[in-house]
């Protein structure tokens, strides 16, 4: 037996580690696995003669959870509600008068996550 230690710096949530000990399971020739969210790493031991780690971490990046986490990032646009147009994202004003907040939030239909979520994409069919 062997044992290997696996950084995800994606897997950031308990759904997380319940997707990579599935993906993981599933594998011939691993007999445990260890996953924590707080950590971002996975620990596995497996047999070498039926699965290497190379394999391990070709099912771990054909679900997302190697590499880094993409998010994207707010372009700091400032001025009248004119000078922000065309950014999706939010834009808050304070108006003297009022003495209040307005917020807002542009939301466009892209099909995917807000947030990028490794494991929680479409529902996929398994075949038997």
């Amino acid at each position: 037996m062997e044992t290997l230690t696996i950084d995800l710096p994606t897997m950031y949530g308990d759904h997380h580690v319940v997707e990579v000990r599935r993906i993981l399971m599933n594998l011939p020739g691993v007999e445990e696995v260890y996953a924590s969210s707080a950590f971002r790493i996975v620990r596995v031991r497996v047999d070498p003669a039926q699965v290497n780690e190379a394999t391990i971490r070709s099912k771990l990046s054909e679900a997302g959870y190697l590499g880094e986490l993409s998010i994207a990032t707010e372009e700091w646009k400032s001025g009248s509600p004119k000078a922000t147009e065309g950014n999706p994202f939010r834009h808050t004003a304070a108006y003297e008068n009022i003495k209040t907040i307005a917020f807002a939030q542009q939301m466009e239909e892209t099909g995917r996550a807000l947030w990028p979520c490794p494991g929680m994409g479409l529902i996929k069919k398994e075949q038997e």
